[in-house]
């Protein structure tokens, strides 16, 4: 398993149905009965628009980006040089943008209705010393990071662009603000590269797989880790998936294995046991106080 989208049932009718198979020579995506077929000789990525705007599907293949409208599958968008290769695309919760990131350049967001690209995502250069090569004359000591996987959450009190990259030292997870697609802040949670990424519905989980097979729960509001489940797979994490009530995660991985872990809400009565502990400690010294009769 190489990917999983959520669908929304409410848009398919019990008669449609949805498939796409991502290896050989041809794809095929079917629904509303309507099918289209895509000569491919190399693997595509899919995405599915969350909004109820007929803006439905992206599909790429060695750089190549098209949009189709929903449920015509009317070609919108057609971008040949998108990128060298692109790694990964989402749809805004509203579905007026789509985001891409690949190599061969900064990430790139589409505004969905014009069909013309509204803004870059620039990469940082990074010191070159810091990858898992060693400097020579001919490698530049600088070098850009790497974007891999881009997802926008869905939370209405503060929608923000997430993107995961490598920037040597580690897999880092970089925030965007999506009026302005300014970078707010970059967080390294992961020595490992990453190779699987999602947000939860509410926004507030995000998950990362990496190649060790590890997951990694992180709570978006501080990037601090929640929950790690080490070697979860024995092959490299290929997806993720929230539950709708961000009460568990799907992970699939390279080894044919699919694996729910369930969230646990996260410890919230640290303070309150060292207040109890406090006021132990006062009631054992109050108490010594008055036998010996010190304040005497």
């Amino acid at each position: 398993m190489r990917s999983c989208r959520s669908w929304t049932p409410s848009l398919l009718p019990s008669s449609s149905s949805q498939s796409s198979s991502e290896y050989g020579h041809q794809a095929r995506v079917r629904t509303f009965g309507v099918a289209v077929e895509f000569d491919l000789g190399k693997p595509i990525i899919f995405c599915v628009n969350p909004s109820n705007i007929p803006w439905v599907d992206g599909v790429v293949q060695d750089g190549k980006l098209r949009v189709f409208k929903w449920p015509s599958m009317e070609i919108i968008l057609d971008e040949a040089n998108s990128h060298a290769s692109v790694r990964d695309l989402d749809f805004s919760p509203d579905g007026k943008f789509l985001v891409s990131v690949g190599s061969g350049g900064p990430g790139r967001v589409w505004d969905v209705t014009s069909s013309k690209p509204v803004a870059s995502l620039p990469k940082e250069q990074v010191s070159n010393n810091l990858f898992f090569q060693p400097l020579t004359p001919s490698v530049a000591p600088f070098q850009d990071e790497i974007f891999a996987f881009c997802r926008f959450s869905h939370s209405d009190k503060n929608p923000v662009l997430y993107i995961t990259s490598m920037r040597g030292q580690g897999g880092s997870i970089v925030r965007w603000e999506i009026s302005s697609w300014k970078r707010m802040s970059t967080k390294q949670v992961v020595r490992d590269p990453v190779c699987a990424f999602n947000v939860s519905a509410d926004g507030k989980l995000l998950a990362v797989g990496t190649i060790e097979g590890d997951v990694l729960i992180i709570n978006s509001a501080n990037m601090h880790v929640h929950n790690v489940v080490r070697k979860a797979h024995l092959g490299l994490v290929t997806a993720l998936m929230f539950s709708e009530d961000s009460r568990a995660l799907v992970s699939a991985s390279l080894d044919s294995s699919a694996r729910v872990t369930v969230i646990k809400d996260a410890k919230k009565n640290g303070f309150s046991l060292w207040i109890v502990v406090l006021v132990i400690l006062l009631a054992i010294v109050a108490y010594y106080v008055k036998t010996e009769g010190i304040l005497h």
